[in-house]
């Protein structure tokens, strides 16, 4: 009798030790994925891909690396639609065409910082990271007398070490969310399909296009009326995003904190 009681109790206990080993992976597989859950939404080290907003409004950007014989068009199709965009200059690119910094400020558009000299961000030292983005707003400064606020790394290439110098520097770090492909020369009605019916296009996505591409100026008055028909209008991509206050989850979306 005695024996069969030692052997259920030892039964019990042997059951009671598997299902608190069970019950413990449970809860600490959930905890972990919690903690990773909650550090990639809260954390900022992405740069802005777009901006949660119930607005219907896009942000444009053209990267300004190459030539300039077609911003005269884009500055005219733009003001058509009344359309302000932001212009991510390199250092050299200004220093090239200093006219063309000129009258993207003065046709009412923002010039950004698109480092000094294109280089790839992540390949280079924190500090020759520093020297690339004040190169390039040293050089603007002295053209149109503002500091720019916004960076793009050159190639959309990011790592941490980018970002927190961005931010060190004063500078809001973005990328986007729409991406013309307007650079591989696919043609005109591949940019504006791209864009249009691309699958992250909402309320405060930033597009990205290029001046110096082959088709972007023929495919910009379409695209851009395409866009307004579904019921988008365009805002400075300084208006849309948040300077403070904000996180970011993993896409890259940026949300205001509620107070």
């Amino acid at each position: 009798m005695i024996s069969h009681l030692k052997i259920n109790y030892m039964k019990y206990i042997t059951l009671f030790l598997l299902i608190s080993v069970f019950l413990y992976s449970i809860h600490d597989t959930i905890r972990t994925n919690n903690a990773i859950a909650t550090s990639s939404f809260f954390a900022n080290e992405l740069p802005i891909y777009c901006v949660d907003t119930e607005k219907p409004v896009l942000a444009l950007t053209f990267d300004s690396a190459w030539g300039n014989e077609d911003l005269a068009d884009i500055l005219a199709i733009l003001k058509k639609h009344n359309a302000p965009a932001a212009f991510f200059v390199t250092g050299e690119w200004a220093q090239k065409y200093p006219d063309a910094i000129v009258a993207i400020d003065q046709a009412g558009h923002e010039v950004a910082n698109h480092g000094n000299s294109h280089k790839h961000m992540p390949q280079i030292s924190k500090e020759e990271m520093a020297a690339e983005i004040q190169g390039c707003h040293n050089t603007v400064y002295e053209l149109i007398g503002k500091d720019m606020t916004l960076f793009r790394a050159p190639y959309s290439d990011w790592n941490d070490d980018v970002v927190d110098v961005a931010h060190a520097m004063g500078y809001s770090a973005i990328n986007q969310s729409v991406d013309s492909l307007d650079w591989k020369d696919y043609g005109i009605d591949s940019i504006i399909r791209t864009v249009c019916e691309h699958k992250n296009l909402e309320n405060g996505s930033i597009i990205l296009l290029h001046n110096g591409a082959t088709y972007t100026k023929d495919a910009l008055d379409v695209m851009l009326t395409e866009l307004e028909e579904q019921g988008y209008s365009f805002i400075q991509l300084s208006s849309l995003i948040y300077t403070s206050n904000y996180y970011l989850d993993h896409t890259g979306k940026q949300f205001l904190k509620n107070e």
